[in-house]
């Protein structure tokens, strides 16, 4: 199944960016558009140039009991995010780079506070632009967490299974980038997949680390579909050349509806799929009313 979906996926994007070569009236598009390219200059007018974003919020959920006959236990969840990104528009290049940031506890009657988000997402994207639509890039990112990770037994028992950097992923490609329309992007290359541990081996195959060489394919959706309301999904698909199965899937999708200026609403679901790690497909589901404060 897992094979089926990474083949209908590498597939569909690539047919997408070929199928865009052989429309002559894109082709047209693309000569206009390399003609303007090699003649305009900087025009102020233009969007060309630095966008940034800086936006930070907290979600909050307490709950609390004195003397309620119906039971309960006290509770304390909470969690603080932040994500930036600065964005350079030139003519012939365009240049992206996002951090996202989370860390998030909870605390249940007399249990000590335990982790439920943790996370470090840096992502640097290079596009030279040669025509309208497709267009070649090199990209990179990184992922870990900030602090270590437990799980825990039916006694409450604790036992550590990750910590900063233990495990790091990190990933480089390039390839071609394909934007048919506003708010919908992917991109199709030949990565390297590097995996990083100390203690935690299991996450490199029972190794120090461990490479990967494979195609890489990620897509990005974000969609208003409402007044207020946000779609914001990600596909990310790595196959390794050595074994296919062990192939590696993300798929983070979030449903976002802003109350007013500062209280939000939103709706995750994220499931990954690593078969060097685990033949199960693993699912977290987060529902949070917070505040959110845009800085820049």
């Amino acid at each position: 199944m897992i094979r089926l979906i990474l083949f209908v996926v590498l597939t569909i994007t690539a047919l997408g960016a070929y199928a865009q070569q052989l429309t002559p009236e894109e082709k047209e598009r693309e000569k206009k558009f390399q003609e303007k390219a090699s003649t305009v200059e900087k025009d102020t007018t233009k969007p060309f140039g630095w966008a940034k974003s800086v936006v930070a919020g907290a979600n909050l959920t307490q709950a609390s009991f004195t003397n309620w006959v119906q039971g309960g236990e006290n509770a304390l969840s909470y969690t603080l995010w932040f994500n930036g990104n600065a964005t350079e528009n030139l003519v012939s290049s365009n240049w992206s780079n996002t951090l996202k940031l989370a860390f998030g506890q909870s605390r249940l009657g007399k249990q000590s506070l335990r982790k439920t988000d943790d996370e470090i997402y840096f992502e640097t994207v290079f596009i030279y632009k040669v025509g309208v639509y497709v267009n070649p890039y090199a990209s990179a990112t990184a992922r870990t967490q900030f602090a270590t990770g437990y799980t825990y037994d039916e006694a409450g028992t604790a036992t550590a299974v990750s910590a900063f950097l233990d495990p790091g992923f990190f990933t480089q490609s390039v390839g071609a980038a394909y934007i048919p329309t506003a708010g919908v992007k992917t991109r199709l290359g030949l990565a390297l997949r590097e995996v990083l541990t100390s203690k935690y081996n299991k996450y490199a195959g029972g190794k120090k680390s461990q490479v990967w060489g494979g195609a890489e394919s990620v897509t990005d959706v974000d969609w208003e579909f409402a007044k207020n309301m946000q779609l914001i999904s990600r596909l990310e698909v790595f196959a390794p050349f050595k074994d296919i199965s062990e192939v590696y899937v993300r798929f983070d999708n979030t449903i976002a509806a802003k109350v007013n200026e500062y209280v939000n609403v939103s709706f995750n679901v994220q499931t990954i799929y690593d078969g060097s790690v685990s033949g199960h497909m693993q699912v977290k589901e987060v529902l949070a009313i917070g505040l959110s404060y845009q800085f820049i």
